[in-house]
């Protein structure tokens, strides 16, 4: 990996830190946050968006018109598989297993269909950052995950890590090989997200307003940093990085965002968390070089 790919996506993980950290403040409007934002960044990146086909052009085919489509079903799948599970499921066992497969699952789809050759480091690395989070996620409470109601959190948890490396996946062969501009794929997603959620906001555009009220400011905020940040881990993809070290390397952001939130939110700095991060840090020390 370049030292410019990995600027990029340190970079994204801390935008990806802080646009999380903001989204935690609309917590309550869910789904409708979600609609907002996207379509706050829809009408921000376009600009960009026209700037990239005016000049630079993109070649419309076939395959690319499907995996723009693949593109935008996967995400949008994600993002509400996401919601359920953690409606349907306690989120300290959702999201740690959802996290840590997703980049593992990646790793193990770039050596399969991209034909990335995996190194001993790089699995190494792979491995601690898959560790850090779960002992971040989890807070060292490790006996959660054996309980039988964890069981429905972990079925959850890898559905929606299958997602991640599905999208990854798809995302990363439409930038390297299809070539298409990382802005323009993902203002596509955001496209696709925002048609198929709008028969939803019309219906209940009253209750939308409500849920919103006070939170306007935060989708703007996330409309403009979300996008930005997964466009720049894009844009490493398009450089030559490979996947199976990218994806695992933006999971930082969780470690960024629990430092943060020791210092911003005045949460809890137990120990397991401090060796989560620790651990982090060593796997991107090795995934770096």
């Amino acid at each position: 990996m370049t030292l410019e790919a990995f600027l990029l996506v340190v970079s994204a993980a801390a935008l990806h830190a802080t646009w999380n950290l903001v989204s935690k403040k609309a917590t309550g409007a869910a789904g409708d946050f979600v609609f907002t934002y996207r379509l706050f960044s829809m009408v921000l990146y376009a600009p960009w968006v026209a700037y990239v086909l005016w000049f630079d052009g993109m070649q419309w085919d076939a395959t690319v018109v499907l995996f723009v489509i693949l593109a935008s079903v996967l995400h949008l799948a994600y993002s509400l598989c996401l919601q359920r599970g953690y409606q349907a499921a306690d989120l300290s066992v959702v999201y740690p297993i959802a996290r840590g497969t997703g980049p593992l699952l990646s790793s193990l789809g770039a050596f399969i269909l991209l034909g990335e050759s995996p190194s001993g480091t790089g699995v190494l690395g792979i491995v601690c950052v898959v560790v850090g989070i779960v002992l971040i996620a989890s807070g060292g409470q490790l006996r959660r995950f054996t309980t039988p109601a964890a069981k429905q959190g972990i079925r959850w948890g890898l559905f929606i890590g299958f997602f991640i490396a599905n999208y990854t996946i798809v995302d990363a062969y439409s930038v390297k090989v299809l070539l298409v501009a990382p802005v323009v794929l993902d203002w596509l997603s955001a496209l696709g997200s925002v048609l198929l959620m709008t028969p939803r906001a019309i219906i209940r555009r009253k209750a939308m307003m409500v849920q919103m009220r006070g939170k306007w400011r935060y989708a703007f905020i996330v409309g403009t940093l979300s996008p930005l940040a997964y466009i720049l881990v894009l844009y490493a993809y398009q450089m030559g990085g490979n996947v199976s070290l990218i994806a695992p390397l933006r999971e930082m952001s969780m470690m960024i965002g629990t430092i943060a939130g020791f210092f911003i939110l005045k949460e809890k700095a137990s120990p397991a968390r401090i060796l989560g991060c620790a651990v982090i840090i060593a796997g991107v020390i090795l995934l770096a070089t």
